[in-house]
């Protein structure tokens, strides 16, 4: 007598969900290298001490060789690397060939004007007063900064508005940007 066979499963296709992937992991790819001469260690000190999220992660100094390239004494600081706020900076000592200028800044977008008074205070100790305008500063290392309210673009949205117009007339006047003024200029106040 043959065997009996169990009746074959009905087959169902297994719906898999779709592999998730897994978050990459947070990796900073852009980072701004600042040119000092000689005065790197000193400039990151200076603005870890600003920052209040700021610390200093390592420092290297030139070897022996190679100074009749980059002209540094042997042993003295070639580079150093800190965080501001979250953002790795490295500082390097390359001597006096380039200098910093206003084509290129660093914004600092405050939520309040207090921010905006501390940072403003802060970054200016030393700096040039002839380069404050409409926000911008120089500090002490030639470093130009803007130190500006977060919802400053949104005032800008329609050049064609009078709030727009009476805003941007406001801080064309200012050195630090006052938000209270800026609003009810912004407003017709």
């Amino acid at each position: 007598m043959a065997a009996k066979r169990k009746p074959a499963r009905k087959q169902t296709a297994v719906r898999s969900k779709p592999a998730r992937a897994k978050p990459a992991a947070s990796i900073q790819q852009i980072s701004p290298c600042l040119w000092f001469d000689g005065r790197a260690e000193e400039a990151a000190r200076f603005y870890v001490s600003v920052f209040k999220k700021g610390k200093i992660t390592a420092i290297t100094h030139y070897p022996d060789v190679g100074q009749e390239i980059h002209k540094r004494p042997a042993g003295s600081v070639m580079t150093v690397e800190f965080v501001l706020n979250g953002l790795p900076f490295m500082g390097l000592n390359g001597g006096p060939n380039f200098r910093f200028n206003e084509a290129v800044s660093l914004m600092i977008l405050c939520d309040t004007q207090a921010e905006i008074d501390y940072y403003w205070e802060r970054l200016n100790e030393g700096g040039d007063p002839s380069a404050q305008a409409c926000g911008w500063l120089k500090d002490r290392f030639g470093l130009s900064w803007q130190v500006v309210p977060k919802g400053l673009m949104k005032i800008w949205k329609d050049p064609r508005s009078p709030g727009t117009k009476r805003a941007f007339a406001a801080m064309m006047d200012m050195k630090k940007l006052d938000i209270a003024q800026l609003k009810a200029a912004y407003k017709g106040r």
